[in-house]
């Protein structure tokens, strides 16, 4: 069985994050329109609204990754969604990506969401390590994981070209031994 089933809903203080499904499409077509959410995240792709439609659909039937919508615990509103992704069973790790949207930066929201789904993630004994990449520009992202636990690694230079811009990729990564220990 994979880590990733079944789908977790996880609640914390003031989030929770609750598995992806087709009624969220609106929302997240209205994030992936979004020229910041873009930039941080390094989205080049345009999608069609067909396209996020048919990805917020079959979210919940994928066994190697875990997308979760990260809603406000006191109306359930949108604020994002966090990811779990590219699952090496071989080697115990895989991958995290976030994504909030303009009115939930700034609030806390990713440090809660980031923090809900690694312990969630790291709690399971088949995985070992989770790992990210973040753009050089997004000091508060590298703050947020730094103060979740992750550890810088490396770094991809110029892994990204935004605008007329090169900017590097930092690799971090949390270890469950430090998850532990923290």
């Amino acid at each position: 069985m994979s880590p990733f089933t079944p789908k977790p809903t996880i609640t914390g203080e003031t989030v929770v994050l609750r598995p992806l499904v087709a009624t969220d499409a609106q929302d997240l077509w209205d994030d992936v329109n979004d020229d910041e959410a873009r930039r941080l995240t390094g989205t080049h792709a345009d999608f069609t609204r067909d396209q996020i439609d048919r990805w917020c659909a079959t979210r919940i039937d994928q066994d190697d990754r875990l997308d979760l919508a990260v809603v406000d615990r006191s109306d359930g509103a949108w604020l994002g969604e966090v990811v779990i992704h590219d699952w090496d069973p071989d080697n115990r790790s895989c991958g995290f990506r976030i994504a909030l949207r303009s009115a939930a930066r700034g609030r806390g929201v990713g440090t809660e969401a980031t923090k809900l789904v690694v312990d969630h993630v790291l709690s399971d004994p088949e995985v070992n390590r989770v790992s990210l990449e973040v753009f050089d520009f997004n000091e508060r992202a590298r703050h947020v994981y730094r103060k979740v636990g992750f550890v810088e690694e490396g770094t991809l230079r110029e892994a990204l070209w935004w605008g007329d811009e090169p900017h590097d990729a930092i690799v971090m990564s949390i270890l469950r031994r430090e998850w532990r220990s923290g």
